[in-house]
């Protein structure tokens, strides 16, 4: 029996594989022995899918991060020569003013000047071009601003205002000549097609209208003050009690309501009848008249901009998201002309189609450069409902008499204030007054400047503009080298 069991084979369990010299070496490190004894397999169908979806997504996006990096170093490249160019000790770097107009729709202002500094500035900062930018909070901003510089710069030119100095006067201080010397060698940057119509708007008010300085706000607190809003109501109750047969005077009777006015905080009494929204100017009539030419302006930089704003863009957001190297090109294309100084002239409509004269076009064709970046006008059709604001109107004007009661009434002690009124006092009639004029500014000017940049609103024009007006132009080949 003990014969038989020595002479038995081994069974296979206890056949022991021969191990090699790195197997056995880290086996002592403490890794399972479990581990080598694993074969390698693909994984599962759905992580299969998982992860070839991913990788992809990374990849794609890897890509176009790097070619926004390669595109971005290859134009600073080309124009970092400039910033190493030494100036004069009175010499100033060339400059460029930057306008940004509100996106309509969008509560972000800020958005075409973000756009600016992300993609355009980077190639202007390698070639040492200063810049300066201003932005509108609102739509319509941006078009009252420069109609307003342009008629300083007349009231300058016409001599009835002095030039503007600084309190401290410093010896190499530039002239008024070399400063609008430095502006036609800097330019003027437009992003996106809004901006351009707020643009040509201003262009043309400035140089068209009256050049006598207008309070805004003052012209309408007065209008407002005449309109009958804040009018006490007629006291037609006669007392029967009086003095020799007469009745006692009332407030009624010693101050109608079409006086009530007067006693406004923002009302100026006057014979003259109330301003409208346009200036009054006191200036003779020689010097008040549209120039017949304009003189020449800084070369514009027109940057094509679309802001996607709503759930219904969300692709159109992924896309951008995925590509941003298109955007880069573009902004560094474009400052790339501005700092190589490639300029044409500006390219005049086919046809002049002015926004408050004749029949404008349903797509808001012109032809030329008034054309620029016309698609993006799509993507914010609708971001402002006229009715909308109709509506706030009316609500606002629903609630005013109460809320005017309230405050007349405690103002005279007619009523003692309840304990609600206590803790949180009503607005006084002063504070109601400056309420509505303050909301009547942003209504009227949403208003104003909805009718600027709505979809299929031609842009402004101007015949004296095609002599004044220059555009920055992609170099050609032979420049690029």
């Amino acid at each position: 029996m003990s014969s038989q069991n020595v002479d038995s084979p081994p069974k296979s369990s206890q056949v022991q594989k021969s191990k090699s010299g790195v197997r056995a070496a880290l086996e002592f490190t403490g890794i399972p022995p479990s581990w080598f004894e694993k074969r390698p397999k693909l994984p599962s169908r759905n992580w299969l899918i998982f992860l070839s979806v991913t990788t992809s997504i990374v990849s794609y996006y890897a890509y176009d991060r790097r070619e926004c990096r390669r595109i971005r170093d290859e134009y600073a490249s080309r124009v970092e020569h400039l910033a190493k160019d030494p100036l004069g000790t009175a010499d100033l770097p060339r400059k460029v003013t930057v306008y940004g107009a509100k996106w309509p729709g969008d509560e972000d202002h800020d958005k075409s000047l973000r756009f600016f500094r992300k993609y355009v500035k980077p190639i202007l900062v390698a070639a040492a071009v200063d810049y300066e930018m201003v932005s509108g909070r609102r739509s319509g901003d941006l078009a009252d601003r420069i109609a307003d510089e342009i008629k300083a710069r007349r009231r300058v030119d016409a001599g009835v205002e002095p030039v503007s100095q600084s309190p401290i006067v410093l010896p190499n201080q530039p002239s008024l000549e070399q400063k609008r010397k430095r502006e036609l060698e800097g330019g003027i940057v437009l992003v996106g097609r809004h901006t351009l119509k707020e643009f040509m708007s201003g262009l043309k008010r400035g140089w068209t209208e009256s050049m006598g300085r207008a309070d805004r706000e003052d012209m309408l607190a007065q209008e407002l003050a005449s309109d009958g809003r804040f009018d006490e109501p007629e006291e037609l109750v006669v007392d029967s009690d009086g003095v020799d047969g007469e009745p006692l005077p009332t407030r009624s009777r010693l101050l109608p309501s079409q006086n009530a006015a007067l006693f406004s905080p923002l009302h100026i009494p006057s014979s003259s009848p109330p301003k409208s929204t346009q200036s009054v100017s006191n200036l003779p009539a020689q010097l008040d008249t549209p120039p017949s030419t304009i003189p020449t302006l800084p070369t514009l930089l027109l940057v094509p901009f679309t802001n996607h704003i709503g759930f219904r863009q969300v692709p159109h957001m992924l896309w951008g998201f995925f590509n941003e190297r298109h955007k880069v090109r573009a902004g560094s294309e474009a400052a790339y002309s501005l700092i190589m100084n490639h300029v044409r002239p500006f390219a005049a409509p086919n046809t002049t189609v002015a926004a408050s004269e004749g029949p404008s076009q349903s797509d808001g064709r012109q032809g030329g450069d008034l054309d620029f970046d016309l698609p993006a006008e799509s993507y914010y059709n609708g971001a402002y409902s006229p009715s909308e604001t109709e509506k706030a109107r009316k609500t606002y004007y629903d609630a005013l008499p109460a809320k005017l009661a309230t405050a007349r009434a405690l103002a005279r002690g007619t009523r003692a204030p309840t304990k609600e009124e206590e803790s949180h006092p009503p607005p006084t009639e002063v504070e109601l007054r400056a309420e509505r004029l303050k909301k009547e500014m942003r209504w009227r000017g949403d208003e104003a400047g909805w009718e600027i940049v709505k979809p299929g609103q031609p842009a402004q024009w101007d015949e004296r503009l095609p002599d004044a007006l220059q555009v920055f132009d992609q170099p050609r080949a032979d420049d690029v080298g």
